[in-house]
């Protein structure tokens, strides 16, 4: 986590929700950081996608953000899997957003949409909902030492839900694509740069001088300028509804034997808590799985 000078304003997503685990950090008015924290290790339950829901709101509201960069202030996660002590009903039930699409997936269609330069900055694991929020955003820059990316849920007898099966094979193609999703392995920042699956891995001391020069460089440059020539290159995207498939493919998949006795097996070995089960998932996948 980069501390903040002096000119920093940083402020809550929604004053109202009083919740913390997501926050904007103004470093001008055209350059913003959302930083993720939620403590021990930054899983994704409801409250956290509706704070998701309120940073891409503000957003797209704001006339003069140009870049922004999502990052973490929990030590070893970006951005970890969801939720599953969590009721499902508090996030099937939310209400759908602007694209049609659920919570979730509607924030990340609309963040790769934005009018903004998004950059994701991997620094730990980015599992799942993590790997789904980097391929979303624009760019992306990995710790060599730290970061680890990872499609988990087929070793749990699970589908995807923010939309890497759409995504991926567009950005590493289709036989690495299914290498990443089939396999459930771990993807350390070395190997996702050679993949294409981040734009660069970069050794770890140096990673917050890179981004930040990076993004103060885009957001001084013209908004407009940046918004039309993001919205050009964005022809080539998968249509909403392929997003939208593997979500619902993924809650159906919640409600099968084998994803709930799968995720109940991961639980026995420490899943969902500091541990071993957590810092090393996709072996232990391989253990389910054998």
């Amino acid at each position: 986590m980069t501390t903040a000078n002096a000119l920093t304003k940083v402020a809550p997503i929604n004053a109202t929700a009083n919740s913390a685990q997501l926050r904007i950090t103004r470093r001008s008015a055209a350059y913003w950081r959302v930083t993720i924290d939620n403590p021990p290790i930054n899983v994704m339950g409801p409250q956290m996608v509706r704070d998701f829901q309120d940073v891409i709101n503000a957003i797209e509201a704001d006339e003069q953000v140009r870049v922004v960069v999502f990052d973490s202030a929990v030590d070893d996660y970006f951005l970890n899997h969801s939720d599953f002590q969590a009721k499902i009903e508090d996030l099937t039930s939310m209400p759908a957003g602007p694209t049609g699409l659920p919570p979730w997936p509607d924030f990340l269609v609309r963040l790769t949409r934005a009018p903004v330069a998004s950059i994701a900055l991997i620094r730990g694991r980015a599992t799942g909902n993590g790997s789904e929020i980097t391929l979303a955003c624009d760019m992306s820059f990995a710790s060599r030492e730290k970061a680890i990316l990872s499609q988990w849920e087929v070793g749990v007898g699970m589908v995807a839900g923010g939309g890497p099966m759409a995504r991926l094979p567009q950005l590493i193609g289709r036989n690495r694509a299914l290498e990443v999703l089939l396999s459930s392995e771990d993807v350390r920042g070395e190997q996702a740069e050679a993949y294409g699956y981040v734009n660069r891995a970069l050794p770890d001391a140096e990673l917050d001088a890179y981004v930040e020069a990076l993004a103060t460089r885009i957001s001084k440059f013209d908004k407009w300028a940046i918004a039309n020539t993001k919205r050009l290159v964005n022809t080539s995207l998968p249509p909403d509804v392929e997003i939208g498939a593997g979500w619902d493919a993924c809650i159906a998949s919640l409600g099968r034997p084998a994803a709930q006795n799968g995720i109940k097996a991961l639980m026995a070995r420490g899943f969902h808590r500091p541990g071993d089960a957590e810092n090393r998932l996709g072996y232990y996948l391989g253990q389910l799985a054998g």
